[in-house]
């Protein structure tokens, strides 16, 4: 639900708790060039994500920043270094789209991908012109925003780009040719409201997978584009009963997340009016904010939901069709959707501290913290986790025009390999933070 620390950068910042290391803006002397390795191998990984490029630019959240990236882009492609250029995650936009506004205009997503195509024909041709040249091997990942975007659908505007997809749609996991322990994705399967979710609404919107992460985003867009509206409405209150058994009160939690981000984002709507227009991923009709808020008819009585009915009991299974190798307790993801540190946190349970991987680089999209952070695996070995930030305007209370470059080792020109992460902030390339590994 990354709509609340994208808007509300407060919410990022209150669980810190000094886990990360510092990714402060520092002055480095002399210019930074951050796709030179120092010699003449083409072996680096640059790594970025959550560009969220979108058909509209009236509401986008990607638009000052485009033309940066392209400059950035151009350095990537002039690079006789680089060998990979890999798009971690929401490089378009199906979610940050004003909840009374039909994402399709009517039409389907075919014509949705062009149209952001054409709004977007800077980037799209600077993306292009580095597949076409085939010097660097460009791969996209999926994330959220985009999980519904088909391998159809990213040819038909980047062909020849390589897609690093799951077998299940909505998802992928990427590791480089000749970099074993490297696992690039975008970090949204662990995402209680993000994670692909095709068991609920099956009856209404058949072969979904949308999470009820994409209607907070339809209400949170909507919220950003009206500039401090006053709420045209209270959101009924809902009160715990302590005979509840545990799907009551995860019931009662899961409101509560909800009650957050409602008071969060005031709109000038009834909560019953039908004003998120659907038309996607399955759905065809229109919704209010009382179809996705858990209600209660009386104090203390039984709590239920109209979309996402038995969301709560399907976790599990959700999870285990996502893929996700070590399964998070249902309170523990729903509580995560305000930690700093959760994806962190996965990132270590999932890969560096599970026997059963060899990862130890993972890099992460999908919070819009550009962070790194040095652990230790389960076998004592040295890990290092990355978040490559994102390319939106406006990022509160942290760095936007982020990227992460992987460095491999060899026998030649370093024993280590390093992973850097920089920002591209008024066109000047600032790094981060760094750290590395030998393996």
């Amino acid at each position: 639900m990354k709509i609340i620390v994208r808007l509300l950068g407060a919410f990022c910042v209150i669980l810190c708790m000094g886990l990360f290391s510092s990714c402060e803006k520092s002055n480095p002397p002399g210019p930074v060039n951050p796709f030179s390795n120092g010699g003449s191998e083409r072996n680096m990984i640059v790594v970025m994500s959550d560009i969220h490029l979108g058909a509209d630019t009236s509401y986008t959240e990607c638009k000052k920043n485009l033309a940066p990236l392209v400059k950035l882009l151009k350095q990537i492609q002039a690079s006789t270094n680089v060998k990979e250029l890999v798009i971690g995650g929401d490089l378009v936009d199906e979610w940050f789209v004003p909840a009374p506004i039909d994402t399709y205009g009517g039409k389907d997503q075919a014509d949705f991908v062009q149209r952001l195509a054409t709004s977007n024909k800077v980037v799209i041709d600077a993306f292009n012109s580095i597949i076409q040249e085939g010097k660097i091997l460009v791969t996209y990942v999926p994330g959220n925003h985009d999980m519904a975007i088909t391998a159809a659908s990213i040819e038909s505007i980047l062909p020849g780009i390589s897609q690093a997809r799951d077998n299940v749609p909505g998802l992928g996991t990427y590791s480089p040719a000749g970099c074993p322990v490297v696992a690039i994705e975008h970090g949204h399967r662990y995402d209680f409201f993000c994670a692909p979710d095709p068991f609920s609404n099956q009856d209404i919107a058949p072969g979904t997978i949308l999470p009820p992460g994409y209607f907070y985003a339809r209400i949170g867009s909507l919220f950003a584009i009206q500039k401090n509206p006053k709420a045209a409405d209270t959101l009924p209150v809902v009160t715990p009963n302590p005979s509840w058994n545990e799907s009551q009160n995860l019931l009662y939690k899961y409101w509560t997340t909800w009650k957050g981000s409602v008071d969060m984002f005031p709109i000038p709507y009834r909560f019953d009016d039908k004003f998120i227009v659907t038309n996607i991923n399955g759905f065809t009709g229109n919704y209010s904010v009382d179809d996705v808020v858990p209600f209660q008819l009386s104090p203390g009585g039984f709590i239920d939901v109209a979309l996402y009915h038995g969301i709560l009991e399907k976790w599990d299974a959700r999870q285990t069709h996502n893929n996700v190798p070590v399964h998070i307790k249902t309170g523990l993801a729903i509580d995560s959707v305000v930690s700093a540190t959760f994806a962190y946190h996965q990132a270590s349970v999932q890969y560096f501290m599970n026997t059963a991987s060899d990862k130890r680089i993972v890099i992460f999209g999908h919070t819009h913290q550009p962070r790194m952070v040095a652990g230790t695996g389960s076998k004592g070995e040295k890990c290092i986790y990355a978040n490559s930030g994102t390319w939106i305007d406006y990022n509160p209370d942290q760095t936007t025009m982020n990227f992460v470059v992987i460095t491999p080792q060899n026998t030649v020109a370093s024993s280590q390999t390093f992973v850097k992460l920089y920002n591209f902030e008024n066109e000047v390339v600032t790094e981060m933070d760094e750290n590395s590994i030998r393996y």
